[in-house]
This record gives structure tokens, C-alpha cells and sequence, in this order.
């Protein structure tokens, strides 16, 4: 029996993280994610008041990015409102999840960010 324990361990291990890319296409900050058709390439982040995944807050906060968004010929600056859909070309862009999350008394490295984006398309 205890020559099964560690190929035991092993599948265990492997599902213990889950990708962020399963959110969406993601993207750091000033690279391109590909979110059916269009071009999203997140610039700055605005605002980051989301609560930290270490306190327990009365109101959970809001992440604001600005990035810039593409289809086709046409191009535009968009802020997306963490988990609120925005109206883009024939449907809805949302910024769906961010990484890392917010820490207590830790400010996060612009170049640290990860987001996650999904389209949901017009009919």
C-alpha cells in the first residue's frame, strides 16, 4: 500500500490550480488577447478597489481597465467594469475575471495583472 501513495498524490496535484485562461482569452497589460474577433489589449488599469481576498468587506469593490478594443476597420477606447458587459459592435464585451486578487496592505505590479475577457456576439 504505501507504494501507492505518491501515483496517488500526483493526479491530485494537477487539479488542485485551474488555468485563468479557462475564464477567456487573457491578457497582461499592452499585450493583445484574441476574444471571437475582435482585438482586446488591455492599457492601464483605472481603478482597483476590489476587497482583498484576505479581509471581509462590506462592499466588494470595483476593477476598472481601460483597453483598447478592435474589429475589423474600426477601433476603440473602452473602460470595462470588472464583470459588467459593455455594448461593442453587434454585442457584449466583458472583462470577466483579473489576477492576481487583491491583497491587505499590498499594492499589485501593473505588469502582475492577468484579465480575462469574453464577447457574446450579436445574432
Amino acid at each position: 500500500m504505501k507504494r501507492l501513495a505518491p501515483i496517488f498524490a500526483v493526479p491530485l496535484v494537477a487539479c488542485a490550480t485551474v488555468p485563468t485562461s479557462v475564464a477567456g482569452p487573457t491578457a497582461s497589460i499592452g499585450q493583445q488577447a484574441y476574444v471571437d474577433g475582435l482585438k482586446v489589449t488591455p492599457l492601464q488599469v483605472l481603478e482597483d478597489s476590489r476587497c482583498p481576498v484576505d479581509v471581509q468587506c462590506v462592499w466588494a469593490g470595483r476593477l476598472v481597465v481601460r483597453a483598447e478594443v478592435s474589429g475589423g476597420r474600426w477601433r476603440q477606447i473602452r473602460n470595462l467594469d470588472l464583470g459588467k458587459p459593455e455594448q461593442v459592435a453587434d454585442g457584449h464585451l466583458t472583462l470577466v475575471s483579473a489576477e492576481p486578487g487583491a491583497r491587505a496592505g499590498a499594492k499589485i505590479d501593473p505588469r502582475a495583472y492577468r484579465f480575462a475577457f469574453r464577447f457574446d456576439g450579436g445574432l
